[in-house]
């Protein structure tokens, strides 16, 4: 009962409770939509090219977006603004459905919503991210927060893709899409419901462009930001792209259907679940570093093995240890830039996470799936988890200097002895 009740810790804060519970569903709708959306693209076209369209259009307007929204995202009410991402989310959804549903959904009208959600994606992440800081009544919860916001995402990604494999075969896609809009509903009452009393830090507001400039010149000037976040963007680029091109592998190589789909993307839930719930244990950040080196390199090797695979068996064997490195590689870096930035300047830093989490990822599925089309999926991943290993051997060559910059700020924040910096 003690292990668990550290595990939780952060929903003894009622605010973060209620997100956590409407989050929760909502997510499951997001994951059915995103293999519900591949698989609808890849029946009406065949093509790993589209695939990689709608993927990138899904997620560009994060990497345009990303430093002005964080600029907005500063000046806005936080809670607010993820009140109304979250209806224009459900708006987005409910169209999907009405298309795939009357059966007139057409390519260009796929692409045209995946840019929509992208758009509302580009604010919404950056407000979440520096929102979480306000729902936890302890500072010290906050690294628990973030690993229980990775745990129902990949719980999520379990459940989701599976339901959503059984409803295609049966319905069809329209279904998930509409199970989507509706599960926006517990979110939005979930937020109406808060009682927010932890004050959003404010400063006097001055002209966009020199806010912009600010946040830029504090993250490039920063090792560890510049650095995690760097990394960041090589996982994302290179080894989230894999998710695009699961169809050509649930049907061209693995010969199976949308029951395929959902094995091979649940599978990767399984193991990011399972990374998730490791670090919900974790009674400190520190190590914290290594584990975003280590996590990496299990990506890159995991996509490596998972390009070789040609059974079932053999790639739900191998697809649990690449959610666990990107769950391992994502949320430890998150955590970190939680816990060293300057409150004042949060949204912006958390819009360039999601530029490097979120913004890298269209120009990956573009990429793989070109690659995808010339030379097959099994290749590109393996290419793709090369890339991986290299970003791996960059960052651990970079964490003595990281290491540096960032125990001066655990020090202040009591989180490691004083001896351990003066000493060095």
């Amino acid at each position: 009962m003690a292990n668990l009740a550290l595990a939780v810790r952060a929903l003894r804060a009622r605010n973060y409770r209620l997100f956590f519970s409407g989050q929760i569903i909502s997510l499951v709708g997001t994951q059915m939509t995103r293999i519900a959306m591949s698989w609808l693209v890849y029946r009406l076209t065949d093509s790993a090219i589209l695939l990689g369209v709608v993927g990138f259009a899904s997620q560009i307007p994060t990497f345009v977006l990303g430093p002005i929204a964080g600029v907005w995202v500063d000046r806005w009410d936080r809670h607010r603004t993820l009140v109304w991402t979250q209806a224009l989310s459900m708006v987005q959804s409910l169209a999907l459905a009405a298309l795939a549903l009357s059966g007139t959904a057409k390519i260009w009208e796929i692409i045209c919503l995946a840019l929509m959600q992208g758009v509302i994606n580009g604010f919404d992440m950056p407000a979440r991210q520096s929102f979480v800081v306000q729902m936890v009544d302890r500072r010290e919860d906050l690294g628990n927060a973030i690993a229980l916001n990775g745990s129902m995402v990949n719980a999520a990604g379990l459940v989701g893709p599976a339901i959503a494999g059984v409803l295609i075969a049966a319905v069809g896609e329209g279904y998930c899409f509409l199970a989507d809009g509706l599960s926006y509903i517990a979110v939005i009452i979930s937020l109406l419901s808060m009682r927010i009393t932890a004050p959003q830090a404010r400063r006097a507001q001055r002209e966009i462009g020199h806010e912009l400039r600010e946040g830029w010149q504090y993250v490039r000037g920063s090792v560890p930001i510049r650095s995690i976040l760097t990394n960041l963007a090589i996982v994302s680029m290179f080894g989230m792209p894999y998710s695009i091109l699961m169809p050509v592998f649930a049907v061209d190589v693995l010969h199976g259907g949308p029951n395929t789909l959902g094995f091979l993307m649940s599978a990767v839930g399984v193991g990011a679940l399972v990374g998730t719930v490791s670090l919900t244990m974790r009674k400190t950040i520190v190590g914290l570093g290594r584990r975003i080196a280590v996590a990496t390199a299990l990506c890159g090797v995991a996509l490596i093995g998972f390009g070789f695979s040609r059974v079932l068996w053999g790639s739900l064997v191998i697809l649990p240890f690449l959610g666990f490195g990107l769950m391992q590689q994502m949320a430890p870096s998150n955590t970190i830039l939680q816990t060293i930035v300057d409150d004042e300047k949060r949204g912006r830093v958390m819009s360039f996470y999601s530029m490097a989490f979120l913004g890298m990822a269209p120009f990956g599925s573009l990429l793989a799936g070109n690659l995808a089309a010339k030379f097959g999926a099994p290749v590109t991943v393996m290419i793709n988890g090369i890339v991986c290993l290299l970003g791996s051997w960059w960052f651990h060559y970079r964490l003595p200097e990281i290491r540096r910059f960032v125990r001066p700020i655990y020090v202040k924040m009591g989180i490691l002895p004083e001896e351990l910096v003066s000493g060095q």
